[in-house]
Parts: C-alpha cells; structure tokens; sequence
C-alpha cells in the first residue's frame, strides 16, 4: 500500500503547525514505517499515523504500533503524542469494515476473532503500562476500534470541528471487542457506558468533552497535546510513573488494597532521587515563591532529573 507523506526536507501540515506554535523547537530523527512516522521534540516522542484515503486501522496497522509501543520504553522518552498526519483523511476513523467482514463471513475464521482483538487488548495493556503519559491529539474521527485505541492512552485531546467519536459496534451487528465496554465503564461509570455501547452512540467532539471522554476541547489538539507532552516531560520521571500506576491499579482494586497500592508507590518515590533533587529545589525557595514554582507554566524552570 502507498502511503502518502511529505516529500523529503519537508514537515506534514500538522507538524509545520505545532512548529509554528509558541517556542516549540523543531523534530529530530524517528521513523518511517507504512503507517507511523515518529519524530522526536526533546523528550516528547510524536506518533503520526496515516492510512490514505480514509485512515482505517488494520491488523497491519497494530502490528505496527505494538513495535512502536516497545520503543516508547526508552527512558529517554518521557512522554508520547498520537496522532492524524493528515487530518482531512481522520485520526484512527474506524478499524476496517472490509476486514472485519472478510472474518466474519469465514466459519473457520471467524473462531480466530477471540484471540485476535485479545491480542489487541495486549498491545493496548502495554499502552497503559509504561511509566510515562500517552496522550492521544484526535484531530480526526475516532470511531469503533479506533476509539478503543485512543481510550488506551491517558489523556484525550478533543478537536473541535466536523469530527465523530463513539462506539458504533452494535450497528454493525458486533460489539466493542478491544477494551472498549471495560474501559469506557472505568471513566464514565455503568449508567453511562450502558447507554453509549447499547445504543452504537457517535458523538461530537463538545457531546464527548461532557461525557468526561475526552479530557480537554481545542481548536489545535496536536498543539495541545504536545504542549502538555512537554510540560509532562519536565516533571520527575519516578513521580509521574508511580501516580500512573497506583492510579490505574487502584481503579481496579477495592478501597483498602488500593490505598496499599498508593502506599508503596509513595514508598518507592520517597526513596528516589527524583523527590529529593524536586523537594530540595522547593525548600530552598523562599515560602512566598512556593506557590509560584507549582504552577504548570513554571515546569520548564524545573530542575532536570535522572528519572531514578
């Protein structure tokens, strides 16, 4: 499949915008497969998908992301953005009728369709499981599986515009089968979920935004969410892994042992020298200037940390 991208020397529309945008320095280095570009802004890993003319995920597509997910271990990446390369074509516009169809229109095939989107729901656990934030900019469509891959990432930035978010699987005689009920109960609540997953429901990017399924609502989402990749990525490595993961254990377990889960993420932090590069900065600061030295536009002032 040929995929277009910008020629040689040159940036994608998005990307000369984010460069545009106020101080952000340029890409360096990334890859090309056939249907990711990576680029690198310091410690911000940026992920553009692209599938022409209509952005639809495939198997070929995950099996793609699953080798990007690996490479986001690197600990010199602190945060990751997804995102459209072109958004006139969608961000992730819905997983691929056509493949869908093919499985299911085969007997023999279709019993591999368990083990298939399982292996999605892995790719996605991934996601969820580094130590660093995932921020999904949908300057496109999010429909069906599509969706499902942006509710693996940690924060969702909504793009205003003519765009649609939802799971519509029940129309199409399926169900959400990546994550998608289960997740989309753990940020709305049953009442919500039941009425959104039984009823196929696709949404603008302002009905989502009140739902609490998307995070923030902008006219840039890309900008956005590099903007909020990089102030991430100024804070203490230690700090924003172990709130990730008590956060997400937490959600999982019962009230007691998910104050246990918190306890030995505070435990870990507290032994780092993370916490005590962070708090000797903090204490050395006189007590009217605290508050100050918190506030999100002062990140870039921080100290650097080693992320042990």
């Amino acid at each position: 499949m040929t995929v277009g991208r910008p020629k040689e020397g040159e940036m994608s529309t998005t990307t000369e915008q984010q460069a545009s945008g106020a101080g952000v320095s340029a890409a360096t280095g990334g890859r090309e497969l056939q249907y990711w570009i990576t680029s690198r802004r310091g410690p911000v890993e940026i992920a553009a998908f692209s599938n022409p003319p209509h952005n639809y995920i495939t198997k070929g597509v995950i099996d793609e992301l699953e080798q990007l997910v690996v490479e986001w271990r690197d600990p010199s990446i602190r945060a990751v953005v997804i995102q459209s390369n072109d958004q006139n074509a969608g961000l992730f516009t819905m997983y691929s009728v056509e493949e869908l169809d093919g499985l299911a229109s085969d007997p023999v095939l279709s019993r591999y369709a368990g083990p298939l989107v399982r292996g999605y729901k892995v790719i996605f656990d991934q996601m969820t499981a580094l130590p660093k934030v995932i921020i999904a900019a949908m300057n496109g469509d999010a429909m069906g599986g599509g969706f499902e891959l942006t509710l693996a990432c940690d924060l969702r930035i909504g793009q205003r515009g003519d765009f649609r978010y939802g799971n519509p699987e029940v129309r199409a005689g399926v169900i959400p089968g990546a994550g998608g009920t289960q997740r989309v109960t753990r940020l709305v609540g049953l009442a919500r979920a039941l009425d959104w997953v039984l009823r196929g429901r696709i949404v603008t990017p302002e009905v989502a935004f009140e739902l609490g399924l998307v995070h923030e609502l902008v006219e840039d989402a890309p900008a956005r969410a590099l903007e909020l990749a990089e102030e991430i990525a100024c804070l203490p490595p230690m700090s924003v892994a172990n709130a990730k993961r008590a956060l997400y254990m937490g959600a999982d377990a019962n009230l007691e042992a998910a104050f246990e889960i918190e306890n030995m993420a505070w435990t870990e932090v507290m032994q780092s020298d993370d916490a005590r590069v962070a708090l000797e900065s903090i204490n050395a600061l006189d007590p009217e200037s605290r508050r100050d030295w918190f506030e999100s536009e002062n990140s870039k002032n921080y100290p650097a940390y080693a992320g042990h």
